[in-house]
């Protein structure tokens, strides 16, 4: 990936991934990207984890500079936790790299962002009928099957990066009264037709 580095994005190295590989810890960084700061009590609850496995695997998440106290949200002895980038930036090499343990996290870290993705959609499909008309009107689970070359594909996901990008403009009002935040999945994977 040659594309410049947003600093909300933490580009993956094979430490990094090692330190973030794990169901448990990936959970906790989604529900502190999404939620925002929380404690490790509330995020075992919010998870169905006991607090003790929340407090090791978001101590590992420090470790590795994922996330971070958030001192200016706790009071007295309560320690609060943020994340400290949107997201993050994998590099399929390391799906390739020569150490079989770099290669097995990466195989989980992109297993668990698939798990995500449908936990995602299932919970759109069991509580659409929560939100209004419009927001049912304006939501999308569509596919396409397309012939192209690797080269062509590579240029369709950029097209729709850029795309989704152009969305994140500060132009979008954030107060107006029917903005909410919205999840774009995007898939481009090769299938056999035999």
């Amino acid at each position: 990936m040659n594309e410049p580095q947003d600093p909300q994005v933490r580009s993956l190295d094979a430490r990094s991934l090692r330190g973030l590989a794990h169901p448990l810890r990936m959970r906790l960084l989604n529900a502190l990207r999404h939620g925002g700061p929380a404690t490790a009590s509330q995020l075992a609850a919010e998870l169905g984890e006991s607090s003790g496995a929340t407090s090791y695997h978001l101590r590992q998440l420090a470790a590795h500079g994922f996330v971070e106290d958030a001192p200016e949200h706790g009071k007295g002895r309560e320690r609060w936790w943020k994340a400290v980038h949107m997201g993050v930036s994998f590099d399929a090499a390391l799906l390739k790299d020569r150490d079989p343990g770099v290669r097995g996290a990466a195989d989980l870290f992109m297993h668990e962002v698939a798990n995500h993705h449908t936990q995602e959609l299932a919970t759109w499909l069991g509580t659409r009928h929560d939100w209004s008309e419009a927001w049912n009107r304006s939501s999308d689970m569509s596919d396409w099957t397309l012939s192209l070359t690797p080269e062509l594909a590579l240029e369709l996901i950029h097209k729709m990066h850029d795309l989704v990008e152009s969305y994140r403009s500060p132009a979008t009002d954030d107060d107006a009264p029917d903005t909410e935040r919205v999840r774009v999945h995007t898939h481009v994977i090769p299938i056999h037709t035999d």
